[in-house]
């Protein structure tokens, strides 16, 4: 589920906002007044949504989106006439007065996009540095020359006992070396 993120100047109004959010299917992470608040809270987080109005108690929303951590997307919601002015720069603007379908139908956008953005990161392959490539080999070695095991076995164990452990290949080595070594 995508992190979302209330700031609006009333709270009542951002209360508002989350209970509509929650009742279609969204994750409301926190509801604020303040723009540092906000800051706070994102801090925490690996991504998500923030939804902020024009001007918040202690800033303006430029001020919240620059401030935000990698990861975050704000939509903002504002008058008509300040639109023109707001778009762009990476922000999501929808204007006032606000229907519920468009603020469902605007979160669930950028929620996908979010999560989309997830599952590309997942799926692309972790590329392992010289150290690590080196304790692997090492590791390998030991095994074949300790247990008798060709490369692909060695592999293979190493592969299999990561696996097993929830760690990735190269903090299995150092276990391997580490045990094997005494």
């Amino acid at each position: 589920m995508t992190n979302i993120i209330v700031v609006l100047p009333k709270l009542e109004e951002a209360r508002g906002i989350k209970s509509i959010l929650v009742k279609n299917g969204f994750q409301v992470t926190g509801v604020c007044t303040t723009g540092a608040q906000a800051i706070s809270q994102a801090d925490g987080l690996s991504d998500g949504i923030v939804i902020c109005s024009y001007k918040v108690v202690d800033m303006v929303y430029q001020e919240l989106h620059d401030c935000l951590p990698y990861g975050f997307e704000m939509l903002l919601m504002v008058s008509r006439n300040l639109i023109g002015e707001c778009s762009g720069n990476d922000i999501v603007c929808l204007s006032m007065p606000l229907k519920v379908h468009d603020l469902i139908n605007t979160v669930s956008m950028m929620s996908e996009s979010i999560m989309r953005r997830k599952r590309k990161k997942r799926m692309t392959p972790h590329v392992r540095n010289i150290q690590e490539q080196t304790d692997i080999q090492a590791a390998k070695e030991l095994l074949m020359e300790r247990n008798h095991m060709t490369e692909d076995e060695a592999h293979r164990y190493l592969q299999k006992t990561s696996m097993d452990s929830g760690t990735n290949m190269a903090e299995t080595a150092l276990m391997v070396l580490a045990m094997m070594k005494t």
